[in-house]
């Protein structure tokens, strides 16, 4: 019969005026300290000389854990391997994996990167690491990291439809997996043999903002000291992302203040169907300013020489022009500038097609489908408008 411990005496072990030990078989003992506390310990011999091994606290680890552990180290010594060393190195070994964690050099590169970048874009290539790459891969040690395993990350980026940023996402995780082979930490960009991996990003007609330059813009759009009209129709182009044309055709009779809603004729839509604009809070308060500037009860941005016309094609893009944007964006970028953020943000990719009002080919389908969406539309154009606030306030 064994003369070892059970469960039971292990549980009701009492601690003494001075630590003792209980030992169980093959060098397996418990130490009990004057608290109360339960250690278990594996004494052996490696070399000739005596050795002691931590292997967990009781009940923490189990009696059949112990032992587990104990028979592990025991076939560890068999094979020439010090167990003590062992679990020594192993600890080191994670430690070391630890500073050289994807996350810990990312941080480390991103840091040296700060002179060189505005302090706007140095803050949105970190937020940008931190929302998408190192939740999945921050943690893993950037030597053990493999090509498949990033891919599989920038992937999750680019199935929400950002393609833009997956293809930035790549681009800067090449430069930290460089900045780690230059300082001895890595031996492989792994990015290298992922090119042409990625979907093709989308040609872009229109020069746009990128989210880290919309602060600056939304602060000299603010001290604009030009027509406050145009000043206002910009503001409003970015809340709604609505096309130029759209937006200098507006009526007052589209405008539904009760129902928070601009009802645009398909008459003046690209793809010919009437659409819906929901109406944030901050878009409204500019509607009403506007209709506070003028008597011009059919139209929402009358022309100041001829009241029977609107603004021309050019007026807001050559305020951007005086702004110092000239060949940086056009009022059209506004759509694209959006429509990434957005998907950034999960919003589901149908809703965001609808609100740019990328039309239905059906045209019949398309009649019945202008309201498609709207109340995840309502949703989003105030997030939309919130968040633009929240750039606004960034220094």
């Amino acid at each position: 019969m064994s003369s070892g411990l059970n469960d039971v005496k292990v549980k009701n072990l009492k601690p003494k005026d001075k630590i003792f030990r209980v030992f169980d078989e093959k060098g397996l003992y418990l130490e009990v300290n004057p608290k109360g506390g339960k250690y278990w310990r594996l004494k052996y011999r490696f070399a000739g000389k005596e050795g002691r091994l931590a292997l967990g606290v009781y009940p923490e680890v189990s009696l059949k854990e112990a032992r587990d552990k104990r028979d592990a180290a025991r076939k560890q010594v068999s094979e020439g391997i010090d167990p003590s060393q062992e679990k020594k190195l192993t600890k080191l070994t994670r430690e070391i994996n630890s500073q050289n964690s994807f996350e810990a050099i990312a941080r480390e590169w991103h840091k040296k990167q700060e002179s060189r970048l505005t302090e706007r874009h140095s803050k949105y290539v970190l937020r940008r690491l931190e929302a998408d790459v190192f939740p999945n891969i921050g943690s893993r040690p950037i030597n053990q990291i493999t090509a498949p395993e990033l891919l599989a990350t920038i992937q999750k980026i680019e199935k929400r439809g950002a393609l833009d940023i997956s293809h930035r996402a790549l681009q800067t995780s090449g430069q930290i997996f460089r900045y780690a082979i230059a300082t001895g930490r890595a031996q492989h960009d792994v990015t290298a043999g992922l090119r042409g991996a990625l979907t093709p990003r989308k040609k872009q007609n229109y020069s746009r903002l990128q989210e880290d330059e919309i602060p600056e813009f939304l602060d000299k759009l603010e001290k604009y000291e030009g027509d406050l009209q145009t000043k206002l129709a910009l503001k409003l182009v970015m809340l709604t992302f609505v096309r130029t044309g759209e937006l200098r055709g507006a009526k007052w009779e589209e405008i539904d203040f009760e129902t928070k809603e601009w009802h645009v004729p398909l008459e003046r839509m690209k793809m010919r169907e009437k659409h819906i604009v929901p109406l944030s809070k901050q878009a409204l308060h500019i509607l009403k300013q506007i209709r506070a500037m003028h008597n011009n009860k059919e139209f929402v941005f009358p022309s100041y020489t001829n009241p029977n016309k609107t603004i021309s094609e050019n007026t807001m893009l050559y305020a951007m022009y005086r702004m110092g944007y000239h060949s940086r964006a056009t009022v059209h970028g506004f759509r694209g500038t959006a429509s990434t953020i957005l998907n950034e943000n999960n919003f589901r990719p149908d809703v965001i097609e609808k609100q740019l009002s990328h039309g239905e080919r059906d045209k019949v389908r398309a009649s019945y489908n202008h309201a498609q969406y709207l109340p995840e539309r309502r949703k989003m154009m105030q997030w939309w408008a919130d968040y633009l606030d929240k750039l606004a306030a960034v220094k």
